[in-house]
């Protein structure tokens, strides 16, 4: 059983950091990608920043470019988000995810992230 427990939000003024955890525990066999999302109030989830298992090539969400980054720690099984410059729309609840590449997906519970202005 794959488990994905977030950490790391909270609120945190404009021009501020955070910096997300996502401590997976469980074997994925054959896992592609991790990535994480943002769910903001009234909004869909929105894809932040993805990175492949295999290479470590990221991808990020245009209005997070350039101020945030996704790493990881194999030797940890934790997935990381630094979050810099934040800006009060960067407001939401913040999923980690992990992708085999077999279709399946596994999420974890969430973390709130909210910056003030």
């Amino acid at each position: 059983q794959v488990q994905l427990v977030e950490s790391g939000g909270g609120l945190v003024q404009a021009g501020g950091s955070l910096r997300l955890s996502c401590a997976a525990s469980g074997r994925i066999a054959s896992l592609n990608a991790m990535g994480w999302y943002r769910q903001a109030p009234g909004k869909q989830r929105e894809l932040v920043a993805t990175i492949m298992a295999s290479g470590g090539r990221t991808n990020y969400g245009d209005s997070v470019k350039g101020r945030f980054t996704i790493s990881t720690d194999n030797a940890k099984n934790t997935l990381y988000l630094q979050m810099n410059s934040l800006k009060p729309e960067d407001t939401a609840v913040y999923y980690c995810n992990y992708n085999d590449n077999y279709g399946h997906g596994y999420w974890g519970q969430g973390t709130q992230v909210t910056v003030s202005s």
